[in-house]
């Protein structure tokens, strides 16, 4: 049976949802499933804009062939060819066979890298500024290079008004019937699965993404619709999503708060976290979070170090270095380029306490832009009494950091 859902009087949402699938990438947990966007516009000429993911092509040719309606499909425009949006690709050549395919000269490269038999049908290559017509709408294409693979472009129904908008304002989580931003409340339920997609999955990618808002906000006053390949599709408040991008992507943090991420063995490194977590909300700091690196997912690290303005990292001492899932955590902050961050240190080891002098020399060489307080809390097994006065003084640091970056 159909799903599908009008965005405008002629373009439809065709997409499907997977909530079987427990890891995005195979490597990011998404507990609310993901949906894989698509859209087909109903002009004089027929016009899919990308396809869905193996796992989701029955619901989405069924869904294709429902809003066809006994029309033959004339285009399919491939933005992104990454293989959750392009896979179902071959199965459309295979049905339509007359479909011309508009695609960059990247992205059919990588269709015939991936083993898609495309050369036997029309191919229609298209550059920065190209516009083809389907009849009452005309469309631009926009290149968006490496937001976030090579071969990425955006496209705009000039119009209606409509930016699709690739992996670009896309989100993890399952559509529940709700396809539109207004029709969910998305500070509440939907952005920190935005939050953690875009850190982890275009993070890296910061400097391209201000390039493609930078082209975004030359039409900005003309678009009424975003349909991002993942999540909800925006038809209003386009400034709260700005907005975050633009935090994001220049890797400002979204509020001042702490996050404290620790890696405790036998939970003395956890007290002494819990105490500095404890002082803080005394002193007046309750936008404080804790995490414990062993037991949470890095993606969700990542995404909470992306929000806020400053991290307590507090970890034991394991073999004489940085406890290995700490150390996962710092790699992944270099691999997704993070930056602009302000940094607090406790550290513990009950005969060898090296873990932050090797945490701060990390961020120090090998992160960039960022802040190491130089109050640190230190441990020898665990905290005792007489460490009051560093506990408080650490609080205080942090304290004093978040008052001299707000002047």
């Amino acid at each position: 049976m159909y799903c599908v859902r009008n965005v405008t009087e002629d373009l439809y949402w065709i997409g499907a949802n997977d909530r079987r699938l427990a890891l995005f990438e195979n490597i990011h947990p998404i507990p609310r499933g993901v949906s894989y966007n698509a859209y087909v516009l109903t002009d004089e000429k027929t016009v899919l804009f990308d396809t869905a993911d193996w796992s989701a092509c029955r619901q989405f040719l069924e869904n294709l062939e429902h809003v066809l309606d006994g029309r033959d499909l004339d285009y399919m425009v491939i933005n992104h060819m990454e293989p959750d949006h392009g896979a179902s690709l071959e199965e459309v050549l295979l049905r339509y066979p007359n479909v011309t395919v508009i695609s960059t000269q990247k992205a059919f490269m990588l269709m015939r890298q991936f083993g898609f038999h495309i050369d036997g049908h029309t191919l229609d290559e298209v550059h920065e500024g190209d516009t083809r017509c389907f009849g009452a709408h005309t469309v631009t294409f926009v290149a968006a290079p490496m937001v976030h693979w090579p071969e990425a472009m955006v496209t705009f129904d000039v119009t209606d008004g409509v930016l699709f908008a690739a992996d670009a304002f896309g989100s993890f989580g399952a559509l529940d019937g709700k396809l539109f931003n207004d029709e969910v409340s998305f500070d509440r339920d939907w952005i920190d699965d935005a939050r953690r997609y875009y850190t982890n999955i275009v993070g890296k990618y910061g400097p391209h993404v201000q390039l493609l808002l930078k082209k975004a906000g030359a039409i900005v006053d003309k678009i009424k619709y975003i349909c991002p390949l993942h999540g909800p599709v925006w038809r209003n408040d386009f400034g709260y999503l700005i907005d975050k991008y633009q935090h994001w992507s220049t890797y400002e943090p979204e509020e001042k708060g702490v996050m404290i991420a620790y890696a405790s063995m036998y939970g003395n490194t956890e007290a002494a976290a819990n105490a500095l977590a404890a002082k803080l909300c005394e002193k007046g700091m309750t936008n404080v979070v804790m995490y414990d690196v062993s037991g949470t997912h890095v993606s969700y690290l990542i995404s909470e170090t992306f929000r806020l303005s400053h991290v307590v990292l507090a970890s034991v001492t394991y073999n004489l270095g940085i406890y290995p899932v700490m150390h996962n955590y710092l790699m992944d902050m270099k691999a997704l380029n993070l930056q602009k961050r302000t940094f607090a240190i406790i550290e513990n080891g009950s005969w060898a306490c090296k873990s932050g002098d090797l945490m701060e020399k990390f961020i120090q060489e090998e992160l960039k832009g960022m802040t190491v307080l130089g109050s640190r809390l230190s441990l020898a097994s665990s905290l005792q009494e007489e460490k009051a006065g560093e506990l408080d003084a650490l609080a205080d640091a942090i304290l004093a950091s978040m008052a001299e970056e707000t002047k």
